[in-house]
């Protein structure tokens, strides 16, 4: 139950983006309630003991670079409510079947330095997009806008327009660095031979070299609890276990935000919204699902090659090829039988995660949205192949298929995290192509989940972008 009766804003959904745009909208003076469905607020970023006891898994996301980067959460003093980051030894490792790995370091100079034959290409690469990451991120971090340096971008975007593979195979000779980005690019959920597939491992290796690849202490909750912590300060009000199956539910209020995908939003608005939009919404396309495991170990991960302990991430996939084949298959619909694995072993950096001696793992990898296959033995063989010994460790794991992912988060639509495909044409245009994105064509109304821009990742400014367009919109004097 709410404690008013009316409300300037309502928010339908408390993960990261619901309450960004809650936030934004308390700190301008507004009354605002949010109202979750689940007895737990956090939506992609919460924890829980899955496995035993005293094992802290994050149920979504787990690392956060896009996290620690966001110009809205670093306009929070998110410290003051409760948010610790820590930063591994190394973002990333990439081992490979020599027993050795290609690491990301946060030094470009040392990345590189161990690339062999790519080194001065890694450099060449990398270094004009780091130096200028202050002028470029708008372009990644928000809403299709007109950009203020291009220049700046020129390098960065005839790059990032390309496939993943196209890039690898262009830039570098070995393959370490191909590898290595290949794993960063087959985080965009595309097959690496479609394009804008290098974007994304651009932009996350570039992050690994200006903010990190960090992690929360005591898990990914503590960023929801952060953001709750700070819209409680600003007077704003949450209600869990409210799900809300319709717009006639909400209380009187002169701006709705929902935090929901197109699906979602036809089932609880379609009937008061124009058929068109309606129309486009219903061609909104949803990207492939993950299958995910969180273990309990009693020990850390037998990595054979030892470097890979510096690392809060791990991409297990072997080569460009050997990834670029994997993300195709699940592209094609298929299931690979080596597939791309993205593990995180946040207890190594974070003791809150696991008893003392004991250690959590998360992974999962790319399956075809809705898939009721069974990757467990598929994703242990590889851990196992880069770490023999591992399956000894287990003392107990949690499977979750797409189908428990979405009952656990709504907005996984079979298992895609990402809020819907991030292809070259949904990637700005994401619900609609519309001037406005995050406006939904009825009075008042506004979608501010990750099926806008940026998209996927916790860094709230889904929510943030949409709280700035319904800011306008009230001062419009509605």
């Amino acid at each position: 139950m709410t404690r008013r009766n009316s409300y300037d804003v309502v928010v339908v959904g408390a993960g990261p983006n619901g309450l960004s745009a809650a936030i934004e909208m308390a700190r301008h003076g507004y009354s605002v309630v949010v109202l979750e469905a689940e007895d737990t607020i956090g939506g992609g970023a919460r924890s829980a003991e899955l496995t035993l006891p005293g094992f802290v898994h994050d149920l979504g996301s787990a690392i956060h670079p896009m996290g620690l980067a966001s110009p809205f959460f670093r306009s929070l003093p998110l410290e003051e409510h409760g948010l610790e980051w820590i930063q591994p030894d190394a973002p990333l490792a990439h081992p490979l079947d020599s027993g050795s790995a290609a690491i990301l370091h946060r030094s470009i100079e040392d990345t590189a330095a161990a690339l062999g034959p790519d080194t001065a290409a890694y450099q060449k690469l990398m270094e004009p997009i780091v130096s200028d990451w202050d002028r470029i991120s708008p372009l990644v971090q928000g809403p299709l806008r007109p950009p203020r340096h291009p220049i700046a971008l020129s390098h960065f975007g005839m790059q990032a327009i390309r496939s993943a593979r196209s890039l690898a195979r262009g830039w570098f000779k070995g393959e370490r660095a191909r590898a290595l980005f290949a794993g960063n690019a087959a985080h965009s959920f595309l097959a690496l031979d479609q394009r804008p597939s290098a974007s994304f491992g651009l932009v996350l290796q570039s992050l690994g070299h200006v903010v990190g690849w960090p992690i929360p202490k005591g898990g990914s909750q503590k960023i929801a609890d952060a953001l709750a912590s700070c819209l409680r300060s600003l007077g704003g009000e949450i209600v869990t276990g409210a799900r809300v199956g319709s717009i006639e539910q909400l209380p009187p209020a002169r701006v709705a935000l929902f935090d929901v995908t197109p699906r979602q939003l036809l089932e609880i608005a379609g009937h008061v919204l124009p058929s068109g939009y309606a129309r486009k919404l219903k061609r909104y396309r949803y990207g492939p699902g993950v299958f995910k495991l969180d273990y309990a170990l009693d020990g850390p991960i037998p990595w054979k090659a030892e470097e890979c302990a510096l690392a809060g991430t791990v991409h297990l996939g072997g080569t460009l090829d050997e990834i670029s084949a994997g993300e195709r298959a699940v592209a094609d619909g298929k299931h690979p039988e080596r597939p791309f694995v993205l593990l995180a072993q946040q207890s190594l950096f974070d003791p809150t995660r696991a008893p003392e001696g004991k250690h959590t793992v998360w992974a999962y990898c790319h399956v075809p949205n809705g898939s009721t296959f069974d990757m467990t033995e598929r994703i242990e063989a590889q851990i196992e192949r880069f770490a023999p010994g591992f399956r000894d460790r287990i003392l107990a794991r949690s499977v979750s298929s797409p189908q428990d992912l979405e009952r656990q988060n709504a907005n996984l639509i079979g298992g895609d995290i990402n809020g819907g495909l991030m292809d070259l044409w949904q990637l700005f245009t994401r619900p609609t192509p519309r001037l406005v994105p995050y406006a939904v064509p009825v009075k008042g109304l506004y979608i501010c989940s990750s099926s806008t821009p940026p998209g996927g990742a916790v860094h709230g400014l889904c929510g943030y972008f949409a709280a700035r367009a319904a800011l306008r919109y009230l001062a419009r004097g509605s």
